[in-house]
């Protein structure tokens, strides 16, 4: 990933210096484990923890003429340790160690973004309380419908969030997934029980069975949960970019002082991180899509999935860490319009109110449709003529057989509906 869109916290677990202490990591691990189990020398075990060491310079300049990169790792490693070094490696393939070491970076940076959730749901949670009771229309096919408030819109968003965390934690326990079954999966030259041990050493679970390779449904469910989390930041970032419209404009990204919205037009103010965000979502769904595809390996292993993952799983999860920084910096300091949102539920002259009076005209006594027909011949002269919905039904011959001037009024009552959403905030937990 390029420079501009990762943290410093995602770039050091996706540096070259700890792919390698990491693969050091699982090295010293399994021969540690060797040892316990008496196949190698506690003299050796020291030397080794002593001397253990790399360069990734050396180690890339070894590559030149290897070209294997763990033959290169285990050469300069060679170097360091000297003798002792012929009991690092011992009955394992490349493999082994590459997999059980991606199993713990993709831990590492999972985790870092599991983090990072829940700080995002939190955000949602808090602005959700602070705008219970700010009015808002809810719009179907883009069109006005009935009153909502934003606080339930970012309510509903932080349970979605709530959900992926959920999908995330079991993503990152099945990709912690590590094995040490050799070459084809028969453990020919190690016992199953070295697997075993070393991988619970490490935090990680052991393969119930491999062949060369962690089976690779696990590394899709894990791109394809961050894919799922991405296209929800999506929707979020895109009803906060029809919300900035200039003919909305019930909420704004954050514009600080000396940012600039155009080149050209010095009045713009651009949903430049929302946007942002829905190019990036498109990304992650595009690597999930290719790690399905890495499920279909020949035999026990070939390496078409390999150069993909080198780009893939470190790109898709420092991605995803930058979308949820922004997403939490957009949330917090997002500028929100109550006044606008009235202005708004006014516009179409009272229509939002139709299914209040048809339900009031049913429990009255008369059937459904003729109940629909009384209140839609009014709304269609709203809608045509610009007219006031409240006052064509107070006039109307037939409603006003049915209903007072004072029960037409109270049909008009925004604040009845914050009766059930204070429900629904209870439900979830939210202080009212």
């Amino acid at each position: 990933m390029i420079d501009r869109y990762t943290t410093p916290e995602m770039a050091k677990i996706w540096s070259e210096y700890n792919k390698f202490d990491t693969w050091k990591k699982v090295e010293i691990t399994v021969t540690e484990v060797l040892s316990d189990m008496g196949e190698v020398p506690k003299e050796a075990v020291k030397v080794i923890n002593e001397k253990a060491d790399f360069s990734v310079e050396r180690i890339l300049e070894i590559e030149k003429t290897t070209r294997h990169d763990v033959i290169a790792f285990l050469t300069n490693m060679a170097e360091n340790i000297g003798p002792e070094s012929r009991f690092i490696h011992m009955g394992m393939t490349s493999s082994d160690l590459l997999d059980t070491s991606l199993a713990l970076l993709c831990k590492e940076a999972g985790e870092l973004i599991l983090q990072k959730l829940k700080t995002f749901k939190n955000v949602l949670r808090k602005r959700a309380v602070e705008h219970r009771e700010s009015f808002q229309i809810g719009r179907s096919h883009g069109v006005h419908a009935e009153p909502i408030t934003f606080g339930l819109k970012l309510a509903l968003w932080s349970e979605e969030i709530g959900r992926h965390i959920d999908r995330w934690e079991q993503a990152i326990d099945s990709i912690a997934t590590g094995k040490i079954s050799g070459a084809v999966g028969t453990y020919q030259h190690l016992d199953p029980e070295v697997e075993e041990e070393s991988c619970k050493r490490l935090g990680l679970k052991a393969a119930t069975v491999s062949s060369q390779v962690v089976q690779r449904d696990h590394h899709a469910e894990y791109l394809s949960t961050l894919a799922i989390i991405a296209a929800s930041l999506e929707k979020i970032a895109i009803e906060i970019r029809h919300l900035q419209r200039t003919e909305v404009l019930e909420a704004e990204e954050y514009f600080k002082k000396g940012q600039k919205g155009s080149s050209a037009m010095p009045h713009k103010r651009n949903p430049i991180v929302t946007e942002r965000i829905t190019g990036m979502a498109r990304l992650l769904r595009a690597n999930a899509m290719v790690a399905m595809e890495n499920i279909a390996l020949w035999h026990e292993r070939d390496i078409s999935h390999s150069s993909v993952e080198r780009i893939i799983i470190p790109d898709s999860t420092t991605l995803m860490d930058y979308m949820l920084n922004k997403m939490i910096f957009l949330l917090e300091n997002m500028i929100i319009y109550p006044e606008n949102m009235m202005k708004n539920l006014d516009k179409t002259g009272g229509l939002i109110y139709s299914q209040e009076v048809l339900l009031a005209l049913v429990k009255k006594g008369i059937t459904r449709e003729e109940s629909y027909a009384m209140v839609q011949r009014n709304a269609m002269q709203v809608w045509e003529l610009g007219k006031d919905f409240k006052l064509l039904l107070k006039s109307d011959k037939d409603i006003s057989e049915l209903l007072t001037e004072d029960e037409i009024d109270e049909l008009f009552d925004l604040n009845k509906i914050l009766i059930n959403i204070n429900k629904v905030y209870k439900r979830l937990e939210l202080e009212i």
